[in-house]
């Protein structure tokens, strides 16, 4: 089959060099290569600050672009032409020039426990050690079990799984979809469903990031594009956009699709879990980043920007 003219001859990946984000870029490069026979797809792994301080909490280090920063000065140096993403990780506010116009096909968005010894998050013991360095987690934890000993776990997925294992800690929340995707779901003794714990922000899906009017890689990467985690992100980015939220604030956004419409939830937590705002919203998908506006505004307005402009002070 000949090569279309019209897309790169060859596609330069940046990517953090993580076992889990090898994964993705090298999904990414499988899934490129498979549509487009021929091209050449390279790999360029790089060290993000987040990948270099590994013992301090992120919400102390800052939480805008601690693990996306470098991929993007990549770009913008064209020393590579996409940076593949763990959509959690991005920052609302993307550099000039830079845009994410794919979103993969999401995983499980859900927090998974992994407490061999337990099983269920309702069977930890009184004062079990739980480990997770993610505010939003923390706060929901708390909110629901007070009892706890919440520790900072920093470090990709296998130390943290070792961390465990050496018995630091009787369970560890970890995002299910990083989990199954290095086939490691067999772990998971429980997940927790979003009336206790509501996800993260783009959370179980996979983002595409490239220079804006590169038309030859936007148009190689466009059939990768799922219509439903894309509209799904947008809501639930805009709904964090308006609330001017990093990575590493305790805030949540989940957002499903029934048919046409999209059903938004968003919370925002006091660290302590003893206060907390949560609304709903919804509509039709093709307004998903206005409802997302729209749900980030209600939460505002019953009560979350208090609560923000506590956590600045922290």
């Amino acid at each position: 089959m000949d090569r279309d003219p019209n897309l790169p001859a060859r596609l330069r990946i940046a990517t953090r060099g993580s076992r889990l984000a090898l994964w993705q870029a090298e999904h990414v490069k499988a899934l490129l290569e498979d549509r487009h026979p021929g091209l050449v797809v390279e790999l360029l792994v790089m060290k993000t600050t987040g990948d270099k301080i590994l013992d301090t909490p992120l919400a102390k280090i800052g939480g805008k672009g601690l693990f996306t920063k470098e991929l993007e000065q990549a770009l913008l140096a064209n020393e590579a032409d996409i940076a593949v993403h763990s959509m959690k990780d991005v920052p609302v506010a993307l550099p000039a020039g830079l845009h994410l116009p794919v979103m993969l096909e999401r995983e499980d968005p859900r927090d998974a426990l992994v407490a061999p010894r337990y099983g269920d998050f309702a069977r930890l013991p009184h004062g079990a050690i739980v480990g997770t360095s993610s505010l939003r987690r923390k706060s929901q934890l708390l909110a629901v079990r007070p009892d706890l000993e919440l520790r900072d776990l920093r470090g990709n997925v296998t130390t943290r799984l070792e961390k465990l294992a050496s018995g630091e800690f009787d369970g560890i929340v970890l995002a299910s979809a990083g989990l199954r995707r290095l086939g490691l779901g067999n772990r998971i003794t429980s997940c927790f469903e979003p009336d206790v714990m509501l996800p993260a922000i783009g959370q179980g899906v996979i983002g595409i990031e490239c220079r804006e009017g590169d038309r030859a890689v936007e148009a190689a990467i466009a059939p990768l594009d799922d219509r439903d985690a894309h509209d799904a992100v947008n809501a639930e980015r805009a709904l964090n956009a308006e609330l001017d939220g990093g990575c590493q604030v305790p805030i949540a956004g989940h957002a499903r699709l029934r048919g046409d419409d999209l059903y938004l939830e968003g919370l925002v937590a006091s660290l302590d879990g003893r206060r907390s705002v949560r609304r709903a919203a919804q509509g039709a998908r093709t307004r998903a980043a206005a409802i997302g506006e729209a749900l980030g505004r209600a939460l505002r307005d019953a009560g979350a920007a208090e609560i923000l402009a506590e956590l600045d002070l922290q």
